[in-house]
């Protein structure tokens, strides 16, 4: 079926800023995949007019008079469930936090919100704004996510372990997601103590510019110490490192990290794929690597690569996944010893972290 052939996604625009409202009109209108279903200037009309225009996305303002969009996007995923990508402004701390607390309340990612045609940046970030409103919009979203009766998942023909696997404890682990990353990320990291024995390394898909007020907001929200990852630093036991904006971020042989400016890999800079990959080089079968919700597949040919070497990977169950993509393929493809539901992962690691194997 040719793209022109099938039907343009609707979306459903809230800015209050009328120069801001008119350029994203103006940019989704120009992308041949989109069509503007409406566009309104506040929270409460957006929920008066969702249920007749029906939109297939809704690109959110998250600094909107009245009720703001943090409050609109939890009213609206228990109302009129539909995929929300929030449209930020980058600069400012207080809409980072709130957007990040937007994709807790059910938002799937946050976009950098385009200023003036002239912009240094703008064709980017149109371009962007608007791949991320088609392809999110493909992604099923419901009321409440129901949990299907659960039962473990191991990988069919793992790759032959060492039968000692579980004396050799992980030193350090790997931990990757991308759309419907940070809640999942939240989750999981939250179900770890401040002592929690091993180093952990961290990629999220996100834009570059939301990078920083992401890992101050993971590090409000749970016991680990989260930041930014530095080149050539020392890993400590206890701390999230978070691969920056637009860099990777790779473990080297000497154990130190390495945030790098290599081309992406597959779309992808930072990718889980080359983290995880650094990581089997690196410890092998001392590496512990996880792979969380996400669109794509970056992460699973590390993951194989780090089983391949002795080592250990986790991946999220489809019965929670936002997006069952990452951690689908890393399974698919044998990169995976076992898949759990998010609640279950937090537990599974501590275990894992104490050398009580599986």
């Amino acid at each position: 079926m040719s793209m022109a052939s099938q039907p343009r996604v609707r979306v459903m625009v809230v800015e209050d800023s009328l120069v801001v409202r008119q350029l994203l009109v103006h940019i989704i209108a120009s992308d041949p995949r989109l069509v503007v279903a409406a566009a309104v200037s506040s929270a409460e009309e957006a929920l008066q007019e969702i249920g007749r225009v029906q939109p297939d996305v809704v690109s959110m303002d998250i600094r909107l008079p009245g009720m703001d969009g943090l409050e609109a996007t939890r009213r609206i995923m228990s109302e009129h469930p539909t995929p929300i990508v929030v449209i930020a402004d980058s600069i400012e701390d207080s809409s980072l936090k709130i957007s990040m607390n937007a994709l807790r309340a059910g938002a799937l990612t946050v976009v950098e919100k385009p200023v003036g045609l002239s912009s240094a940046n703008y064709a980017g970030i149109a371009s962007t704004i608007c791949t991320q409103l088609y392809i999110m919009s493909q992604v099923p979203v419901v009321r409440q996510r129901s949990f299907a009766p659960w039962r473990e998942r191991t990988t069919i023909a793992p790759p032959r372990r060492d039968p000692e696997w579980s004396a050799a404890r992980p030193s350090i682990m790997g931990i990757a997601a991308s759309t419907g990353g940070p809640p999942a990320l939240a989750k999981v990291l939250g179900a770890l103590p401040a002592d929690f024995s091993l180093p952990v390394l961290l990629v999220q898909h996100m834009g570059a510019p939301f990078m920083e007020g992401f890992a101050s907001w993971l590090n409000g929200l749970v016991p680990l110490k989260v930041r930014l990852a530095q080149d050539q630093e020392i890993p400590a036991a206890g701390h999230v490192y978070v691969a920056p904006g637009d860099r990777h971020l790779l473990l080297s042989p000497a154990g130190t990290l390495k945030v790098s400016a290599e081309p992406h890999l597959g779309n992808q800079r930072p990718s889980a794929t080359m983290l995880f990959q650094s990581m089997a080089r690196s410890v092998g079968r001392r590496g512990l690597g996880v792979i969380l919700t996400g669109m794509g597949e970056d992460g699973a040919q590390g993951l194989v690569e780090l089983r391949q070497a002795g080592g250990y990977g986790l991946g999220e169950d489809e019965s929670t996944a936002v997006v069952y993509g990452m951690p689908a393929a890393a399974s698919r493809m044998g990169g995976v010893n076992v898949s759990l539901p998010l609640d279950l992962i937090g537990p599974r690691i501590l275990r894992l972290a104490r050398g009580e194997g599986e």
